[in-house]
């Protein structure tokens, strides 16, 4: 009977308030360096594909 009650005063107690809680600008950074490394990491992908010269064969008829 006992552990609804402990864990209902648990996730009391862990409740955050929405007031104090925000990504701020160390948030707004991380997201922003994400973003660009994506973009470079992208924009070497893109430039390594056009560097492959890939000739398909045709299937060559089995006797």
């Amino acid at each position: 009977m006992s552990t609804p009650v402990n864990l209902t005063h648990a996730a009391a107690t862990l409740a955050l308030d929405e007031t104090k809680v925000t990504p701020g600008l160390l948030g707004f950074v991380v997201f922003a360096v994400l973003g660009v490394a994506t973009w470079f990491l992208l924009r070497s992908m893109n430039s390594r594909f056009k560097k492959i010269d890939f000739v398909e064969e045709g299937d060559s008829p089995k006797e």
